[in-house]
């Protein structure tokens, strides 16, 4: 049974805001890897953060919808906690599609 999630994920750019998007399409495959189905990906650009996090004021925040079985959020933290450019990472249960 497959549910549909939301990832929210901060990136440590400094000094490789020109490689934003290669980092996102390594990520979007990095999803597809271990077996997501991603539907959307919205780049939501730099933004300045509420409080100083890893002696950065800046992340590049980038938004994933996918579908994907229930353990698969699990495989993705861990994975993406060794990744150094994922300063952040937020996911959340979203409803099923309406049809």
């Amino acid at each position: 049974m497959k549910n549909r999630y939301e990832a929210l994920l901060a990136l440590d750019l400094r000094g490789k805001e020109d490689g934003a998007k290669e980092t996102v399409d390594r990520l979007e495959k990095e999803f597809q890897a271990e077996g997501a189905n991603v539907e959307q990906i919205q780049r939501l650009d730099k933004r300045q953060l509420a409080y100083e996090h890893k002696h950065s004021n800046t992340a590049y925040f980038v938004n994933f919808i996918f579908e994907g079985e229930p353990t698969l959020v699990d495989k993705l933290q861990k994975k993406f906690k060794l990744d150094a450019a994922v300063t952040m990472q937020h996911y959340q249960k979203l409803a099923k599609k309406k049809a």
